[in-house]
């Protein structure tokens, strides 16, 4: 069984922004699978399900980002699993517009978010698909950027990447970390 988590705010004033981009990829998940994420429990919205012959249980923590640990701990603990079975799906700043980074381990990269996982669960080892939602303009604010949303163009290039999601989840949870990176982790190509 996997653990997959997808990172965001709860709450209306928070959807669809940058930072929810890891709600944006489990809504994407739940819809492509029949999956439905409505279950309150573990300080998350969660969802029991099936990807490709594999178990799964996709989680949008509502604990607000910073304490995303909290709900994944206490999913970890009830289904008693450990952090192979845990798949994190988040923001990142620091990639362009709908560009992918998948990696199976490493530091929390300035995310609060992640940090707050790696407190929680002991450790930075866990499969991580890095969303990227590109940086702050020059003179702007980091705060109002990640919650902010996505103009037209951008929107129409994440929708594309939350497909690419997907289909990287579902070598996932088939153990398939190493096809998922080089299959998925290239440059994102804006259509105009």
């Amino acid at each position: 069984m996997h653990i997959i988590v997808g990172l965001g705010n709860p709450t209306e004033e928070y959807k669809n922004t940058r930072h929810n981009a890891g709600f944006m990829c489990i809504d994407r998940i739940a819809k492509d699978y029949d999956i439905d994420v409505m279950e309150k429990k573990h300080k998350a919205l969660i969802g029991k399900g099936y990807i490709d012959g594999e178990k799964v249980i996709l989680v949008k923590p509502l604990t607000y980002m910073n304490l995303s640990g909290e709900c994944v701990r206490a999913v970890l603990d009830y289904y008693k699993l450990d952090n192979d079975s845990l798949i994190v799906l988040y923001d990142d700043i620091d990639l362009e517009v709908g560009r992918l980074r998948i990696r199976p381990k490493g530091s929390a990269g300035g995310h609060n978010g992640i940090k707050n996982i790696i407190l929680h669960t002991g450790s930075d080892v866990f499969k991580r698909v890095r969303v990227g939602v590109g940086a702050k303009p020059e003179k702007g604010d980091l705060v109002n950027h990640v919650l902010g949303r996505f103009d037209a163009d951008d929107a129409k290039v994440i929708e594309e990447t939350l497909k690419k999601v997907s289909e990287a989840v579902t070598l996932l949870v088939h153990d398939e970390t190493e096809m998922a990176m080089n299959r998925f982790n290239t440059s994102a190509k804006k259509e105009k």
